[in-house]
């Protein structure tokens, strides 16, 4: 028998836990009250008893129809033609979700398991949905989920065959009690999955997931290399301090109810990649995790593709900036208040890759400041229309008020575009020498930050040797071909081969990686 939930409540991001109640027609009429203790959450339920076998459907891949006994598929051996011999590392690589067009997990994942597998290792990526886009040469292994915060339709409500496990009756119980459950179902499927695969990999590399199942993964006796790219405690502050309700700020606290579990996680791991000095420190305060099993790897951009365009006339008073995620982290606020003083003495324009949550207040703030001619969001371009779009602007701002690295910054100096940042969090690491790579103001102070930008604007001298001057900090600095080399260098510590400050030294030391 599978307990299946019946519902008719449909649910906004985050909103307080209310229980959910109903009945539908083309079910059983047994329906039972139970109370299931989930890790995390105590959730009361009516589930409707039916028979598992009009629910279940077999999953099958290209490669094989056999399923694990919780219906997750399972792999067989092998990640290039058997013929070939094997060479280097093989590694289990952990994406818990790898969006390619939002936030930089999937950025991440794609161009170092890209150069991990050019020097010489097999890699095979174990990712929930939305999935990564990844190079040729490595493998993904798509680990399904009920994927409840997926485009159109985030916090849906799936139909009643797609619970197929308690797994999936867990994620979704979390969700309707306003927690965020992906770490913690990932990290129960991919062990799952890796229970039968013990053998076939020397280590397993994790992005951050921090999720209960990583525990198991350790105690089968794969060596576990964990990357942290900041403390998400911090995401936690900021929006708890931006919140304007009580009622928000109690969704708020349940939506971060992960936090605890990864922290406590986090402070298990022996080898822990994270990308910046900054982003080492606080997570040593916030998290709890000691300096010695922490080295610094910073992330890289594809130089290749993020370049100078030739023939493309920059727009005059054209202002660009990413906002990959719609919170107050980032830094739109700010700078659009600084759009508005610009405004009223100069032509300016800010264009925003990044697209708004349908309940964002941000529209509304244009509005107020009447600015809502001067501002464009452009989402879902491809990296080459994104490279266009920074040939065409004056200058980038990095306006967050916190960042663990900004994959942004190093985007915008590869493009050779002049680059206006904040002192939040590892962004000084990043940008470099104020007035030589890039100007740095503090955060959230729109009218410092206004002043920079024109400065900019009005400089062309000094744009052009910050433009030049960033696109060489990041040719010397971070490529993807040096992350790799720094994060194999944590493997072979994780290997036993190394130490952990010998990984640090060698990061600070090398001038191809930012040590900072």
């Amino acid at each position: 028998m599978l307990l299946i939930p019946t519902f008719t409540r449909t649910f906004e991001k985050p909103e307080l836990p209310r229980p959910l109640w109903g009945s539908s027609a083309n079910l059983p009429a047994l329906s039972i009250y139970i109370f299931a203790q989930i890790p995390g959450t105590f959730v009361g339920y009516i589930f409707t008893a039916c028979d598992e076998s009009r629910y279940t459907k077999t999953m099958t891949t290209p490669t094989s129809q056999a399923t694990h006994s919780l219906g997750l598929p399972v792999h067989p051996t092998g990640m290039t033609d058997p013929k070939d011999p094997p060479t280097g590392l093989k590694i289990a690589f952990l994406c818990y979700r790898g969006n390619p067009r939002c936030g930089g997990q999937g950025v991440y994942t794609r161009y170092l398991t890209r150069d991990l597998v050019a020097m010489g290792h097999q890699v095979e990526v174990f990712a929930g949905p939305p999935y990564p886009e990844l190079e040729p040469g490595v493998v993904l292994n798509k680990v399904p989920s009920l994927d409840l915060y997926r485009d159109p339709d985030p916090f849906r409500i799936p139909r009643p065959r797609e619970f197929k496990s308690l797994i999936d009756l867990a994620e979704f119980a979390i969700m309707c009690t306003a927690g965020f459950p992906e770490p913690l179902a990932f990290s129960w499927r991919v062990k799952a999955l890796l229970e039968t695969r013990v053998g076939d990999f020397d280590l397993v590399h994790d992005n951050q997931c921090l999720g209960r199942g990583l525990t198991g993964i350790m105690e089968m006796g794969l060596p576990l290399v964990e990357t942290i790219h900041h403390p998400i405690t911090v995401d936690r502050e900021l929006d708890l301090a931006h919140a304007t309700s009580l009622r928000r700020k109690l969704s708020l606290r349940r939506w971060y109810g992960f936090l605890g579990m990864q922290m406590k996680i986090a402070r298990t791991i022996p080898n822990v990649i994270t990308v910046s000095s900054s982003s080492k420190r606080d997570i040593a305060e916030q998290m709890g995790v000691p300096l010695d099993r922490m080295s610094v790897v910073p992330v890289g951009v594809d130089h290749t593709i993020f370049r100078p365009l030739e023939g493309v006339e920059r727009v005059k008073g054209r202002i660009m900036t990413t906002a990959s995620a719609d919170v107050p982290m980032k830094g739109l606020v700010p700078l659009l208040r600084a759009v508005a003083i610009l405004a009223k003495a100069r032509t300016v324009e800010l264009v925003v890759i990044g697209r708004l949550r349908p309940e964002s207040k941000i529209p509304k703030l244009i509005d107020d400041l009447g600015i809502t001619s001067q501002v464009r969001f452009v989402s879902g371009i491809s990296d080459d229309e994104l490279v266009k779009n920074y040939a065409e602007t004056e200058l980038a701002v990095v306006p967050s008020l916190y960042e663990g690295f900004s994959l942004p910054a190093i985007e915008a100096m590869a493009c050779g575009v002049p680059v206006v940042g904040t002192t939040g969090g590892a962004i000084p690491e990043v940008v470099g020498t104020n007035g030589d790579t890039g100007i740095l103001v503090q955060p959230n102070h729109p009218e410092e930050l206004a002043e920079a930008i024109g400065l900019v604007m009005d400089d062309p001298v000094l744009a052009k040797i910050i433009g030049q001057g960033g696109r060489k900090r990041v040719l010397d600095r971070f490529t993807w071909r040096e992350t790799a080399r720094g994060t194999l260098k944590a493997y072979d510590r994780a290997l036993g081969k190394t130490s952990a400050t010998e990984v640090l030294e060698d990061s600070i030391s090398r001038p191809g990686v930012a040590g900072c």
